[in-house]
């Protein structure tokens, strides 16, 4: 039961992150839109390889295809944005392979199989699939709730549940009493 629970929050998550895409241009789903460059297309892309490191690489499989920083460059931020020649199309599908390559082995491996992370500290390096499933579930929550931020950064829609609290009338009466009670504080 926990392992398919978990298996569905992780799987809602992956949902909203290639969610946060729809409906933008190329350059929407690229551009940094933090001082430290968070953009769209490179949050899919740093999950596709969370999911190939720990849901694959630490139980012992091999990552099945090449992934744009193989050359080491993932230690100098190469997994959080886009190259102008990669594609949306090849990034998302470079995502869909990772989680079919998790599921796969989420499928083959039960919770307590020991994993081992070879970029962690070596006193810490030793885990279990279990602990890495958990860790994956909560970053790729946190990313979705990134992306769900950007987007409305973009062009101001919100995340999943916003029409279900509210209409556009509700929203700026909502932003406004925010406003004013952030104004008392000037």
């Amino acid at each position: 039961m926990i392992a398919a629970d978990l298996r569905h929050y992780l799987q809602q998550s992956r949902d909203a992150m290639v969610a946060s895409l729809d409906g933008l241009s190329e350059y929407d789903i690229r551009r940094p839109m933090t001082p430290t460059a968070t953009n769209l297309l490179g949050l899919v892309k740093h999950l596709a390889g969370i999911e190939f490191g720990y849901l694959g690489e630490c139980v012992g499989r091999d990552v099945p295809v090449p992934q744009p920083w193989d050359d080491e460059s993932i230690w100098d931020g190469a997994d959080m944005w886009a190259l102008a020649a990669e594609s949306r199309e090849y990034l998302v599908g470079l995502y869909r392979r990772a989680w079919q390559h998790s599921d796969e082995s989420l499928d083959e491996f039960a919770l307590d199989t020991p994993a081992t992370v070879a970029w962690w500290p070596v006193e810490r390096r030793t885990t279990t699939l279990g602990h890495l499933l958990v860790r994956v579930v909560a970053e790729t929550a946190q990313h979705a709730g990134h992306a769900d931020i950007v987007r409305e950064m973009i062009d101001g829609r919100g995340g999943r549940d916003r029409e279900a609290t509210g209409d556009t009338a509700w929203w700026d009466r909502h932003l406004a009493r925010v406003q004013e009670a952030a104004d008392h504080h000037r």
